[in-house]
């Protein structure tokens, strides 16, 4: 029966009693589902994501406390118009993680992540993996990888991922502290493997691993306006790179505005990487190199759980 959401949140609230601990529910797994809203369930995943959408639409993930599993926070699959926000999430594999999408209307917004646990190709607070579209975003949320705790990839990723001249898929006012120690993960990662009409603006990261932001390929991407803090570890690199990898070009590259002071693992400044045979992206200059920042355009503490 598909009638009746409540009917469901009820049910599992009943099975809770039953070999889960007092307060918590099950792991929720919808297929065909619409015109819901999931709210207010405490879930312990283990070994499964403890929220699963497949072929769903119209559905509101909101105000819930997911953590503990191997597997992520929250997994879509095939869906469309799916609104996340205002969630905490914790100690997953990957925090949001969303495949195949292509009516759009993804939103990830004012959720809290923290300690992302991987092992890669996993360990996002968020990934979009062939999500195409209007209307995406990944925005104003707050992440953080404490060390130690976390073995996170990239805070957040686009994996051939493509939005549209008037809707770019957007990466917008994310505050994001930590990551490492993997030799390849960091901050932002647009163009990986391909895409484009893709924005990351206004977003504020320190010490958030190998690189800050990057574009690793694809069109139409473009980095305005974003603030990178990383001192030195032993897998730092550089705080913004464009360069396509993979035998995927980058073409129309905007980086403009952003503030970026990054160490590397030698400690010396390495604010900023042109891979060879690329273009110098259109507002290369208007951007602030080796800008008088530190740790502290973060709070120590990201996250309010």
């Amino acid at each position: 029966m598909k009638t009746s959401f409540f009917f469901i949140v009820a049910g599992a609230l009943a099975l809770s009693t039953k070999g889960a601990k007092p307060g918590f529910s099950y792991a929720i797994n919808l297929n065909g589902y619409h015109d819901l809203t999931i709210t207010g369930k405490v879930i312990n995943g283990g070994s499964v994501p403890a929220i699963t959408l497949t072929n769903c639409h119209n559905i509101h993930i909101t105000k819930n406390s997911l953590g503990n599993s191997a597997d992520a926070g929250i997994y879509l699959h095939n869906c469309y118009n799916i609104t996340i926000d205002y969630n905490k999430i914790a100690n997953v594999s990957t925090g949001v993680y969303v495949v195949n999408i292509s009516g759009g209307g993804i939103s990830v917004t004012h959720n809290q992540f923290r300690n992302m646990h991987g092992p890669m190709p996993r360990g996002q607070f968020v990934q979009f993996n062939n999500v195409n579209g209007p209307y995406n975003t990944i925005s104003y949320n707050r992440g953080e990888n404490i060390p130690g705790e976390s073995n996170p990839e990239d805070a957040i990723n686009l994996f051939k991922s493509t939005g549209t001249p008037d809707s770019p898929i957007k990466i917008v006012g994310n505050r994001i502290r930590g990551g490492g120690p993997s030799k390849s993960g960091g901050g932002i990662m647009l163009g990986d493997n391909g895409g484009g009409y893709q924005v990351a603006s206004r977003n504020i990261l320190v010490d958030p691993g190998q690189y800050g932001i990057a574009v690793a390929g694809g069109d139409h991407i473009a980095l305005i306006g974003n603030v990178v803090y990383g001192r030195a570890q032993y897998f730092t690199n550089v705080g913004i790179y464009v360069w396509g990898q993979g035998g995927y070009h980058c073409s129309n590259i905007t980086v403009s505005g952003n503030r970026v002071r990054f160490m590397n693992a030698k400690n010396m400044e390495n604010d900023s990487w042109i891979g060879t045979g690329e273009t110098k992206p259109a507002g290369w200059d208007t951007n602030e190199w080796g800008a008088q920042i530190g740790p502290a355009i973060l709070p120590r503490a990201v996250v309010s759980f």
